[in-house]
């Protein structure tokens, strides 16, 4: 049955979030991609590669009380980012990272719909799920985008969703519906035969990142019948540009006390600033209203980024947020550039969800026999003098089983050392992306 915010509420949500799209710079997250052998109720195959299924499309069925997610769902989604972004800096210490945890928990989510048994319990613990049953996280991850998309007339962000089933095998109904009643997810039908098809779902992620994330799949494997693709797509600019003919060569010093000449922006004027004895924060917003925002935080001179990590986690991370306040300086950032891969299965098997990846997996919800056998994430960000460009790409494959501000003296931040950042939606509190850059290229 459908269901719609009151007029008031939509109202509500066009003057707060707006709906024009802006100018630059693009945020893109094609995630997740669900392969495997699933028996149950058959979507409905058509002649046409974009068919959609036989069961009728619905909107999200947000129940009329609710304008806003459960702030549990949102406090998971911060402790799991974190835990993983943990696990990935274990394997990947010294290197630049960016990833973006929001992809991959709503990826995880999805999944999380097709997860039964002792492999429900164990995605619940390591996703932080524990206090939220299916109901409240679907729920309020479908209020959550309505939430997230089009925050502000120079920002947008939009989440699509589809689903690609191998027109020859049948799938849970249930599993299916879900997916497109809470994640407005689209499912069609695909021969997995035909040698096209992958470009098929290339080009739908292409078309929903603009172009900044071109190919998710490479090939169709035989056991492969069931891809589910999540894509985020964000472009904004800063609430204040740097001015380009201020930027200029500066050392940038590395961990290991080397120093090598970077392209820095510099800016001056008033930031949402923290500084403690172990580090100096900034929040740079994008847009209008500043509802979306890049933190930078860089340790002191006399600590350094390997101790910020030891005290990084969700309740410091909250009560750091609560911190900020309005304050004169000068920044000094650089520019810069990156593309990032990792393979996540290490990283998710240390936070609990092993049993996934493994024959005793249960994915009965979803179909018969089923275990994860890889997620993998790949990630793209430029970060310049108007505005943050970014990509993220998550793939889940599965197999069978075998804050009155005081007056402050101006701060100079000149973030000439290897630091954190983190892209965050300062109205629901979610982390969409987050980065540790040790070694800026440009």
């Amino acid at each position: 049955m459908k269901q719609k915010f009151s007029n008031a509420g939509e109202n509500f949500l066009q003057r707060r979030y707006g709906v024009r799209l802006g100018r630059r710079y693009v945020l893109a997250a094609a995630s997740v991609v669900l392969m495997g052998v699933i028996g149950c109720s058959q979507v409905n195959s058509s002649t046409s590669a974009f068919a959609e299924s036989g069961l009728p499309r619905s909107e999200s069925p947000i129940p009329k009380s609710m304008s806003y997610p459960d702030i549990k769902l949102i406090t998971a989604n911060t402790k799991f980012g974190f835990k993983l972004f943990s696990e990935v800096l274990k394997n990947d210490s010294g290197k630049n990272i960016f990833v973006s945890p929001s992809s991959v928990a709503i990826a995880l989510a999805m999944t999380y719909n097709g997860a039964s048994g002792s492999t429900k319990q164990v995605m619940a613990k390591a996703l932080e799920f524990k206090d939220l049953n299916l109901e409240q996280i679907n729920s309020s991850n479908a209020v959550l985008k309505k939430l997230l998309e089009n925050p502000d007339p120079k920002v947008q962000l939009t989440i699509a969703n589809s689903l690609w089933a191998n027109k020859e095998v049948s799938f849970n109904p249930d599993f299916l519906q879900r997916n497109r009643d809470f994640y407005t997810a689209r499912v069609a039908n695909l021969d997995f035969t035909d040698i096209s098809s992958p470009a098929i779902i290339n080009d739908w992620v292409s078309e929903k990142t603009r172009g900044k994330i071109n190919k998710i799949v490479e090939k169709i494997e035989p056991s492969q019948v069931l891809f589910l693709i999540n894509a985020i797509y964000f472009k904004g600019s800063w609430t204040n540009e740097f001015d380009k003919q201020q930027t200029a060569e500066y050392p940038f010093y590395l961990s290991s006390g080397q120093q090598k000449q970077h392209l820095m922006m510099s800016q001056s004027g008033d930031y949402k600033y923290y500084e403690n004895q172990q580090f100096q924060a900034v929040s740079l917003p994008y847009g209008k209203d500043g509802k979306i925002s890049f933190y930078i935080f860089l340790p002191k001179q006399n600590s350094s980024l390997e101790s910020f990590y030891q005290n990084l986690n969700a309740e410091n991370w909250e009560n750091w947020m609560t911190q900020f306040s309005k304050q004169q300086g000068f920044i000094r950032l650089p520019r810069f550039k990156m593309d990032y891969d990792i393979t996540l299965n290490n990283a998710l098997t240390a936070i609990g969800m092993g049993e996934a990846f493994s024959n005793q997996a249960n994915f009965s919800a979803m179909g018969k026999d089923l275990k994860i056998s890889e997620v993998k994430h790949k990630t793209f960000v430029e970060v310049n003098e108007e505005g943050t460009e970014a990509a993220a790409a998550t793939s889940v494959r599965i197999m069978p089983l075998s804050a009155v501000e005081p007056s402050l003296e101006p701060f100079r931040m000149i973030v000439e050392r290897p630091f954190f950042c983190a892209i965050r939606d300062n109205q629901t509190g979610s982390i969409l992306f987050m980065g540790s850059i040790v070694e800026p290229q440009s």
